[in-house]
């Protein structure tokens, strides 16, 4: 039963009693697997273009944007980065002051030239300890260097959010967060008519800093790009937040006896983005962006993504006119069942008998593109050809725990695949007739996923909403397109800054 103060908090919310009671019985039914049909790979639901191919796909997205077509990026940015430090956190808390030989802070303090942010960390320790970086390292006080990184007397660290940690230094001396990266990367991909429109999403708890960096950020990157940046910032709503449970499926209440709420993960976004306005969307992480001199590869196969979208986005078109004029005949329809099973890779029995009406309502979705890089041991989602409520089958961009591993032939298809998903999306989300999708519309509610989490000594389960690219995209009109693992350099660790991506 919920309290009166129990419906006021929800309506604090503006999360409703019945959206509340559905989430709970989550926590009940759990959420069922998805049912493979295999795995994505090259031929096989992967699109591999040659070199032609890839510059036809180029000059198609230049037309685009020469046409006045008008893109924007949208960079999930909300995390902290703590789990980055998870190493430096739990040598930190320990009593040994030198780390052992071949460990990730011995790594680090090896190479602390190779810092981006080493005069950050010289400036923290002589703070601190009246010693910098070096001295520390010379009388093997790596405790300290530790301390000095993530703590709050020293440079924070271990609270503040990727995208305003220093990722990389440059020959002259400056330096760079993530965010700023990004900026560049944007202008030289998406600007258009001298502009560029970028969105972050951010947490409430670091908002203000985030505006705090972007008013220096973006006068300096206009005035060395010439480009008019648009910067915008959103939150995750409190709607998407999510009920904590007990073990036994009741509400986890705190000790003042308040219905516990999480944030409902990066799935939550799609509310972000169906108010983005926007015709094509990039929506790539914080992590994932390397050094002006290293981002030729980036660069490159960003602007293939965006052609092959364009390119995809005019057969569709093209193909719902004619269904839509009705004057259409079997070889018409042959040549639209072919473009959906070969470019799209969905496969329907209404597909086999060429129904006109249903061959409609699927070119009529929202589209994406979505770049993946071969497989080399990053954890991860990855794509998959999937059955979808409705019998047909589809690309779909799955994490494994969507996947029945104890079954033989699930575990096979997963053994089979070929490739990792980088997050390097390209999205069309304007319909037939230029209005925007609701993009709420075409989300998969039984791809969520329940995890084990504690609060204050007690153990809960969380439950997170279907994610971003996975079920939250899953009525999309989707194609895998196969980009080099230069294009993926993510930071999961401080120690992944030392990589000679980021130098």
């Amino acid at each position: 039963m919920l309290s009166n103060n129990d419906l006021e908090n929800l309506s604090h919310r503006g999360i409703t009693p019945e959206q509340f009671n559905a989430r709970m019985q989550r926590f009940a039914t759990g959420f069922p697997y998805l049912r493979l049909k295999g795995s994505a790979r090259p031929e096989e639901g992967i699109h591999v273009l040659d070199e032609a191919e890839q510059d036809s796909a180029i000059a198609r997205w230049q037309r685009f944007l020469a046409d006045g077509g008008r893109a924007a990026k949208f960079v999930p940015a909300s995390g902290a980065a703590s789990r980055m430090f998870k190493s430096l956190f739990s040598f930190a808390e320990g009593n040994e002051q030198t780390a052992p030989a071949g460990s990730p802070v011995a790594e680090l303090v090896d190479k602390l030239d190779s810092l981006p942010f080493r005069a950050e960390l010289d400036a923290a320790a002589v703070r601190m300890y009246n010693m910098d970086a070096a001295a520390l390292a010379a009388a093997g006080r790596h405790r300290d260097i530790a301390t000095a990184i993530i703590s709050p007397e020293g440079m924070n660290y271990g609270a503040l959010p990727k995208a305003l940690l220093t990722f990389h230094r440059y020959s002259d001396g400056h330096t760079r967060t993530s965010l700023e990266e990004q900026l560049y990367e944007g202008v030289q991909t998406v600007a258009a008519d001298g502009r560029i429109d970028i969105h972050f999403t951010v947490s409430a708890d670091h908002h203000k800093l985030f505006e705090q960096k972007l008013a220096s950020a973006v006068p300096a990157a206009e005035a060395e790009t010439g480009i008019k940046i648009n910067v915008s910032l959103s939150e995750q709503k409190p709607s998407t937040d999510t009920p904590a449970a007990n073990i036994d499926g009741t509400p986890f209440r705190n000790d003042a006896g308040e219905i516990v709420f999480r944030p409902g993960g990066h799935g939550a976004l799609i509310e972000n983005l169906n108010d983005l306005d926007a015709t094509v969307v990039f929506i790539k992480n914080i992590d994932n962006v390397v050094p002006e001199g290293r981002r030729a590869d980036t660069l490159r196969h960003k602007k293939v993504l965006g052609g092959v979208l364009m390119q995809v986005h005019d057969s569709i078109s093209h193909y719902a006119d004619i269904l839509s004029s009705g004057q259409f005949g079997p070889a018409e329809l042959a040549e639209i069942a072919d473009f959906m099973h070969d470019t799209l890779c969905i496969s329907a029995p209404e597909l086999d008998a060429a129904d006109p009406e249903y061959m409609l309502a699927k070119l009529d979705r929202p589209l994406r593109v979505c770049g993946m890089v071969r497989n080399e041991g990053e954890p991860g989602g990855g794509p998959y050809i999937a059955y979808n409520r409705d019998g047909s089958t589809s690309p779909q961009i799955l994490e494994s725990t969507q996947i029945d591993t104890s079954d033989p032939e699930a575990a096979a298809m997963m053994a089979k695949a070929t490739h990792f998903n980088p997050v390097d999306l390209v999205c069309y989300v304007r319909d037939l007739d230029g209005e925007p999708y609701d993009l709420r519309e075409y989300v998969d509610p039984d791809t969520g996923f329940i995890s084990s989490k504690s609060l204050a000594g007690r153990e809960l389960r969380a439950l997170e909403l279907p994610g971003l690219w996975n079920g939250a995209m899953s009525d999309w009109n989707t194609v895998f397109v196969e980009v080099p693992a230069t294009t993926f350099n993510p930071v999961k660790t401080v120690n992944d800054l030392l990589r000679p991506a980021h130098q």
